[in-house]
């Protein structure tokens, strides 16, 4: 499935959550990440995700079962370049 991540982290645990992140998903914005998971990477990403959050912290998970029904548009500077994006 295709997975858009979104997180609002305190500062002190944002280099942690970009670490975690980086390691299923792709960079594609301050706080932004997205790529195919399969749903067992994706339960386990959720809970190391759960396991840093704290207080005032979220994480939102966008998934689409088809990649085909995304329409991805970029405005400005794209600041996290994915090759092999599904369109």
């Amino acid at each position: 499935m295709y997975v858009v991540l979104v997180y609002d982290v305190e500062v002190k645990r944002v280099n942690k959550m970009l670490k975690l992140c980086r390691q299923y998903l792709h960079w594609v914005q301050n706080s932004v990440f997205e790529g195919e998971l399969s749903e067992r990477d994706l339960e386990i990403l959720k809970k190391k995700a759960e396991m840093l959050l704290s207080g005032e912290d979220s994480v939102i998970i966008y998934t689409l079962q088809d990649g085909n029904w995304l329409n991805r548009e970029i405005l400005g500077k794209e600041k996290g370049v994915i090759d092999n994006f599904i369109e």
